[in-house]
């Protein structure tokens, strides 16, 4: 099922979904494996559970063969920063993070693979925690927005299988009673065409 792309306000509480996106919010580039369409799965995904969530996301079956590795890579590149410490647990639109990463310049600003690099000492908990509570001010998408996200969820094969048999014994079972009919007006006379009514054999 397709889902419609999020869009967020700048800031706080006026993070909402609209109903188009900037293309610049699409320059984030993708990981070795993945199409953009399944980015924009996981970029939903991470509003809905949160970034870091991998479990849930994994659970909730929207991306089938992707691994927790596979899936914070590709977080990395949409946020444009290579440390997602500072984002865990939040329900944000990881591309309009990446947007406003993009931007940032200056002698302090070191990339890999157009993804800013911590190059100073590890942060530390505080650190971290103040960077959170910094970005879910700025950042978070409204509750009532991620929670009325629907994520895909690709049909179970057994259970489609199951699905197309019950279809076929459906078809089934309608061909038998057009042939059956077909059988008892040969028998009983043909339809006669202007007046729609049976005409008996001579």
């Amino acid at each position: 099922m397709a889902i419609e792309a999020p869009r967020s306000m700048p800031t706080g509480q006026r993070n909402v979904v609209r109903s188009n996106d900037s293309a610049s919010l699409w320059n984030c580039t993708l990981s070795p494996g993945w199409t953009r369409s399944e980015v924009q799965v996981l970029r939903q995904a991470l509003i809905k559970l949160g970034i870091g969530n991998w479990m849930k996301i994994i659970e909730s079956e929207c991306l089938p063969g992707k691994t927790i590795a596979q899936m914070n890579l590709q977080t990395q590149r949409m946020l444009g920063q290579q440390s997602t410490a500072e984002f865990n647990g939040l329900h944000v639109d990881a591309l309009q993070i990446g947007q406003i990463n993009e931007m940032r310049q200056g002698p302090e600003i070191r990339r890999k693979n157009n993804c800013i690099v911590n190059t100073g000492g590890k942060l530390t908990r505080e650190e971290v925690e103040r960077r959170r509570k910094e970005h879910r001010a700025k950042f978070e998408v409204a509750e009532d927005v991620w929670t009325s996200i629907v994520l895909p969820r690709p049909d179970n094969p057994l259970v489609l299988l199951d699905r197309k048999r019950e279809e076929l014994k459906s078809l089934v079972k309608e061909l038998d009673d057009v042939v059956a009919r077909i059988a008892a007006i040969e028998q009983t006379g043909s339809l006669d065409q202007a007046t729609g009514t049976k005409r008996p054999r001579e």
